[in-house]
């Protein structure tokens, strides 16, 4: 769901709306690696906490929870409006940083590829390092059947059968 700038102000404080800012795009590409752990942190402790009130004012309208406040709570609309809001800016600052991570990891794959082909190239010819006979000294050694074989008339006997079905020797 889109929220514009006008509902983020009036959901969130002057400082949930200042990180909630950073998450959005032009400015989270400016924010460094290392601040944008930071921001992420701070973004799900705030979305916890609107979780947790949102959560309770729930409870004290079914009538499961004691009210808190002055008065109890008669609608929640605003704390999970606040929620969602922030579990999007965590979302949107998570992807930023996953982003990162992985043009960071194509970058390394890239640079480790290179060096390897660089590697190879200054190796020189794979061939030449190899033997000249690429078979075993003494070659195959043959396993003699241990079964029996079968005798002379029972094969003689088969192929007989095998013909008066139509079929030819077996």
């Amino acid at each position: 769901m889109t929220i514009s700038s006008r509902q983020e102000a009036r959901l969130l404080t002057a400082d949930e709306a200042e990180l909630v800012g950073q998450s959005h795009h032009p400015r989270i590409q400016d924010v460094p690696t290392r601040d944008l752990d930071d921001l992420i942190r701070r973004l799900r402790e705030r979305r916890d906490r609107a979780r947790g009130i949102a959560h309770r004012q729930r409870r004290e309208i079914r009538g499961r929870a004691a009210p808190s406040g002055a008065r109890p709570a008669s609608d929640d609309t605003g704390s999970r409006q606040k929620a969602a809001l922030l579990a999007s800016a965590v979302k949107r600052a998570s992807k930023e940083r996953e982003r990162r991570r992985a043009a960071e990891a194509r970058g390394s794959l890239v640079s480790h590829a290179r060096r390897a082909l660089a590697l190879r190239r200054e190796a020189g010819d794979p061939a030449s390092g190899r033997p000249e006979s690429r078979h075993a000294h003494e070659g195959m050694a043959p396993i003699p059947n241990e079964r029996e074989a079968p005798s002379g008339a029972l094969r003689q006997e088969g192929q007989e059968v095998a013909m008066r079905r139509g079929g030819g020797p077996r």
